[in-house]
């Protein structure tokens, strides 16, 4: 087809260099598209359709490229995201949260079995995968917490009912099968063995948000992607 663009054509070139994070070359394109056609055409004509937009389809060298207008870089910013390690009582506190919302702090403390520092909820509320609820109508009136929209997607989930089940988290190896007295000697053995030293705390993690954090006695830091994503439900950032 010469001289005229395939609108079939356009799509999945428009989707191959929307999805690409580095220029494409034209002999790259060509092999994504059935038929005999004038690739020139379709990247001229792909280029006219987001001329004045707030991306423009640029060529760079033999190829191509989707880039922010020109025009517009005085009004964009980078932003870096440097992701954080959380300790294991954030993990607990988060997972808590998750299977257990609307729960109060007294309650988290209950399920954990330990004090519940005020700074580890602080750091789950700066990351914004948690939020208060409505109070409690008991002695006190105490704050109910929740988890956000945010905590869905860094997650992967649709929703609540995609938390992987009981079956799913010991599959995943999350969960220990073992009697729990044997599973909770190996759990001390394990944190015996750890060195303490070579991870951030979330006292430092606190200190770098401006929060002032309480010690709870959890140190050990763990990343949050072998607690949630290695269930099969998360995504890659």
């Amino acid at each position: 087809m010469s001289g005229q663009a395939d609108p079939e054509a356009l799509r999945v070139l428009e989707a191959l260099l929307f999805g690409s994070a580095e220029p494409l070359a034209e002999s790259a394109l060509a092999t994504h598209v059935a038929g005999e056609l004038d690739l020139r055409v379709h990247l001229n004509e792909l280029q006219a359709l987001y001329a004045g937009r707030g991306v423009n389809l640029v060529r760079v060298g033999d190829r191509w490229a989707f880039r922010t207008a020109q025009d517009l870089a005085g009004k964009l910013r980078i932003e870096q995201v440097i992701p954080r390690k959380l300790s294991r009582a954030a993990i607990e506190t988060l997972a808590i949260i998750a299977y257990h919302q609307p729960v109060t702090r007294a309650e988290i403390e209950e399920i954990r079995g330990v004090s519940q520092s005020r700074g580890t909820l602080d750091v789950l509320l700066e990351a914004g995968w948690i939020k208060p609820g409505r109070r409690r109508r008991t002695p006190g009136r105490p704050v109910t917490w929740l988890t956000t929209n945010e905590f869905l997607d860094h997650f992967g989930l649709e929703n609540l009912k995609d938390l992987p089940g009981v079956e799913e988290l010991k599959a995943a190896g999350l969960l220990d099968a073992r009697p729990a007295a044997q599973a909770f000697r190996g759990e001390q053995l394990d944190l015996l063995e750890d060195d303490e030293d070579e991870e951030q705390t979330d006292a430092e993690t606190a200190e770098e948000l401006g929060l002032e954090l309480e010690d709870d006695g959890g140190g050990e830091l763990v990343d949050l992607s072998e607690t949630f994503r290695r269930s099969g439900r998360g995504a890659d950032d």
